[in-house]
């Protein structure tokens, strides 16, 4: 059984290959992410700009006014001052509740609001306000509803391209729990990127995504590309106590159901009440990773301390 390169050599690796390279989980390491209470230093490294200038504050304003959810602040995203900055913004639908309690993420978990049958609209004239080019749409979990939240996400969609006919939109979408009629809502109104996160390696999964399935994320990636969709993206946190060998297997799991376009990051905990930050990984470790996906054959590859899944979308249009 070959074993993963120690080294990354400018050559693409087979597909005949990929199958080969199977991890094997060293049982060593702690199955359970919370029992290890030991506090990590954050490195010099990992430093996040206050969010400031006049483009930044004229996208809060605007925020504000509307009452629109953003996954900037509600998932307490370390990019926010730069992307808004810059004028570009990722929007929350569906309201800023979730059905689902994964141990990571910032965003409030518990009985979710009532719909608001206008927040397509209201996304929509938000973004030809502020002219944005290409803008991302994501959403809580919506377990609750009959549909999870599809027909809005398919509204918004419509609504946006309607009222910013030459926008170009990466959706970012839950699972759906793999009802494949509630994503081909995603499917026929044709965003340019639709990304799915898998979050982590197989093995930490049901301790960081308690309510999800590692191989239902890689089966919903699979089905978008083989119905058509053009790009597909996926997104990997790292310092959640998982192995090397394991973020080479999970990046192999994902070129081999064909997914275009992936970025890794390093965890930050949103508070003491979330999983515990267990190894803050080095800049070089990052770039290790970022070549072994190239050489998978990925289309664009983002991996980085403070990358985030929406981090330079408006790149992964091409």
């Amino acid at each position: 059984m070959p074993t993963l390169p120690n080294t990354l050599e400018n050559t693409i690796i087979e597909k005949s290959e990929w199958k080969k390279l199977k991890i094997s989980n060293n049982r060593t390491n702690p199955s359970h992410i919370s029992s290890n209470k030991k506090i990590v230093k954050k490195p010099k490294w990992i430093r996040v700009k206050l969010p400031i200038g006049k483009k930044y504050t004229e996208l809060r304003r605007l925020v504000d006014k509307y009452n629109l959810n953003t996954i900037c602040s509600s998932g307490s995203c370390p990019n926010m001052g730069e992307c808004w900055g810059e004028g570009t913004a990722t929007f929350m639908i569906l309201g800023n509740i979730c059905t689902r309690s994964c141990g990571f993420c910032g965003v409030k978990t518990g009985k979710p609001e009532n719909i608001d049958w206008a927040e397509p609209e209201k996304v929509a004239n938000s973004i030809k306000v502020m002219k944005i080019k290409h803008a991302v749409i994501t959403s809580v979990d919506r377990d609750d509803l009959k549909d999870m939240g599809s027909f809005i996400w398919a509204e918004t969609v419509k609504s946006i391209r309607r009222l910013n006919p030459k926008i170009t939109l990466e959706t970012l979408i839950p699972d759906f729990q793999g009802i494949e009629k509630h994503l081909n809502k995603i499917v026929e109104v044709s965003p340019e990127v639709v990304s799915h996160n898998m979050e982590t390696v197989r093995r930490l999964t049901r301790e960081v995504r308690i309510q999800a399935k590692y191989e239902r994320s890689l089966n919903v990636l699979e089905y978008l590309k083989r119905k058509g969709v053009k790009r597909t993206k996926s997104g990997v946190m790292l310092g959640l106590g998982e192995k090397e060998n394991e973020v080479f297997q999970t990046l192999i799991d994902l070129k081999e159901n064909n997914v275009d376009i992936v970025t890794l990051g390093q965890y930050l905990q949103p508070s003491k009440k979330h999983l515990p930050v267990k190894e803050f990984i080095k800049p070089a470790q990052f770039k290790i990773y970022e070549e072994f996906a190239k050489n998978l054959g990925f289309r664009h590859v983002e991996s980085g301390p403070l990358v985030r899944s929406s981090y330079k979308a408006q790149k992964h249009i091409t």
